[in-house]
């Protein structure tokens, strides 16, 4: 047995050493800790990379898949993210076709799983990395380590850390490149045993074998490739603080959240010292030490936190990010090589044993209750946006994401104090200033609301989505021309903008442009045939200029691509009833109220329809239903009352 082992004998109790038990302790605990995020929602990145990600569809053929970034764009775009997942992409659309649709749970049982299984397959690798690679003359591998194995996997199951990597769906990426990177590990390790034997064939398919899964890891979560990036050294020994001290976590570490090391005095440099001085020290025991046991330990225990954490150290290029939890994954698998061994050697040079183990033991226990409070905060994206503000209170992405969703929960007088801060926290935030401005639009702030805007696409002119509101508000303001030009400059940064001409077809109408305004939708609906709004206008237009004939052809092209749209089945029921089309016009209202029963509208067309096609006892229903469900619908209780009195003129006749 390892003396690394012997040491820890007084800690970790023999009962639970059997490979199998140890397994299912690992494997037990890892469910344990991250549990409470099985039925959370679709969180943060989750939205991009799942919900709105048409590559998890069986409409986008799966070959597809192998073209597109993580995020469902062409790699060839010049908008695309140039994250390529195509392995970790095709298991999302695996969780969608097993589960019937967008239902999140599914999604996070199987990364609940892939952790489990991840930490359970960690018991044999740390066996490996803690207590070598010995073989008995069966070729039966021995575990030399069963008590610091079993340490180390437990630590690394019950990380904080990897909350994000568990509890975000789009963690995936990170827990499968760790699985079949330490598949590889495994398969070189199974390599180095054959090759001792006769059959040097075997040892050549293990070998092969490890190279398939290490690119199967790639293929799960690639590397960005940028340039070479200074004063990130700080950001390092946090990255470090992190996996000693998982207290305050966060979901996003940018913008303004950490500040650069500007000047010698700043305070921070002590812990960056701490750090390089604590890495110096570990690179010289793992090379110069007598001991080869511990040389080997301490260099495979560095190698595993160092060399996976490079792509994204920002040192041999710039990345997206400059602290990220989830990349603490797989480094952490070192982490806890580096800790277990740091336990036993506390525990070699100290009497007091059982010290030691209760020291263990609180870990343990502290990181599991980390682990449960933060999978919680994970479940909703209220929970997790507001846990980051007393972690991260300058970081002016949090506040933005705070105030988006109270603003989507329809909170919007708390999320104008969010965006402000985010802009104050963040003066250039042009997705904060364009957001306020949608909401002061939508109060009816409108000066303060252009004054923003117009900001906005003067930081960034190509913000597309800011110019297009700027028009809307500008138009809310009766400045046609300048909102002309907006909507304009909005389809010239983006010509694929069917919102956008939308907007303008509303700009012409209002001018009483109308030949503009239906080209307008049209070019809307081409671009977006399910555009339900621009159909609806192009009907209503052409219907209020005595175009029958054409309104009734777009309407009825409209319900071929949008079949189930009860808006249109209205707009094109006005029209045949106008035609004396009845019978069909019938149909189409009773259509639309039965996917939309309660609309006083509806009722209230319908019954017209009646009363112009004689069937009055059928409008004399519908109007009084319009009525009961708005007692103020315009023109309703007028025409109830002329039905009313030519129903008394006929009774008065006999009829």
């Amino acid at each position: 047995m390892a003396e690394l082992d012997t040491d820890l004998d007084h800690v970790i109790p023999s009962s639970v050493l059997p490979p199998i038990w140890a397994k299912l302790v690992v494997g037990f605990v890892s469910l344990l800790c991250f549990a409470r995020s099985y039925d959370g929602d679709f969180v943060f990145d989750d939205s991009e990379a799942i919900v709105n990600n048409k590559d998890l569809q069986a409409a986008t053929p799966l070959g597809d898949l192998w073209h597109h970034d993580f995020w469902g764009s062409k790699l060839s775009s010049n908008t695309s993210h140039k994250s390529y997942r195509p392995l970790t992409v095709l298991t999302f659309r695996m969780n969608y076709y097993w589960s019937g649709g967008f239902h999140p749970m599914g999604f996070h049982v199987v990364n609940l799983l892939l952790h489990s299984g991840i930490s359970v397959l960690l018991v044999d690798v740390f066996s490996v990395l803690l207590g070598g690679l010995q073989y008995t003359s069966k070729g039966r591998r021995l575990n030399l380590a069963p008590r610091a194995s079993l340490l180390a996997a437990l630590l690394f199951s019950v990380h904080p850390v990897h909350t994000e990597c568990v509890a975000g769906v789009v963690g995936r990426a990170d827990l499968l490149c760790a699985l079949f990177f330490l598949l590889s590990f495994l398969g070189y390790c199974k390599a180095f045993r054959e090759s001792s034997k006769e059959g040097a064939h075997f040892s050549t398919f293990w070998v092969l074998l490890s190279i398939l899964l290490g690119a199967a890891a790639m293929l799960c979560k690639e590397q960005g490739i940028t340039v070479l990036a200074i004063n990130y050294n700080y950001y390092y020994s946090l990255n470090a603080w992190l996996l000693l001290c998982p207290w305050w976590l966060c979901f996003d570490w940018s913008m303004g959240c950490i500040p650069l090391i500007k000047s010698v005095s700043d305070g921070r440099i002590i812990a960056l010292a701490a750090l390089w001085l604590c890495l110096i020290g570990l690179i010289c025991q793992a090379l110069c030490s007598e001991d080869s046991h511990k040389r080997r330990i301490l260099t495979l225990g560095l190698g595993f936190l160092v060399i996976p954490f490079l792509p994204a150290s920002n040192l041999f290029f710039r990345v997206g990010f400059v602290v990220a939890e989830r990349v603490l994954y797989l480094p952490s698998v070192g982490y806890c090589v580096l800790l277990t061994f740091a336990f036993g050697a506390l525990s070699k040079h100290t009497k007091r044993k059982k010290l030691i183990a209760v020291l263990i033991l609180g870990i343990l226990i502290l990181n599991m209750l980390r682990c449960m409070v933060r999978s919680a905060e994970w479940r909703s994206e209220e929970q997790l946006f507001r846990s980051a503000l007393s972690v991260c209170p300058l970081n002016a992405k949090v506040h933005y994401n705070v105030g988006k969703n109270l603003a989507d929960n329809g909170n919007q007088t708390a999320a104008i104090r969010y965006y402000r801060e985010a802009v104050r926290l963040n003066p250039k935030y042009v997705h904060a200033m364009n957001n306020l401005g949608n909401i002061l639009k939508e109060r009816n702030e409108l000066q303060e609301a252009e004054e923003l805007l117009s900001l906005a696409v003067q930081i960034q002119p190509d913000f597309a989505a800011a110019w297009m509101n700027l028009g809307i508000v500008q138009n809310s303001l009766k400045r046609f021309e300048a909102a002309e030009h907006s909507y304009r400059t909005a389809i010239r940064h983006r010509r694929k903008y069917p919102d956008c001409y939308y907007n303008l077809g509303r700009l012409y109408a209002d001018l009483n442009r109308h030949m503009d305004a239906l080209n307008a939708w049209r070019n809307a609906t081409v671009l977006k045939p399910e555009h339900s709004l621009a159909w609806n206008n192009m009907i209503i237009l052409l219907d209020n200029t005595g175009n029958l004939a054409q309104a009734e052809a777009v309407g009825r092209e409209a319900l071929e691509l949008i079949p189930n749209d009860h808006s249109l089945m209205f707009s094109l029921a006005n029209v045949l009833g106008k035609s004396q089309k009845y019978k069909e016009s019938e149909a189409l209202f009773l259509k639309a109220i039965q996917a939309n029963p309660k609309a006083a509208s509806y009722h209230g067309n319908l019954a017209v329809l009646y009363h112009r096609w004689g069937h009055l006892d059928s409008a004399k229903k519908h109007y009084e239903i319009s009525l009961q469900l708005d007692p103020a619908a315009p023109g309703t209780k007028e025409n109830y009352g002329l039905l009313r009195r030519k129903l008394q003129q006929l009774q008065k006749k006999g009829v």
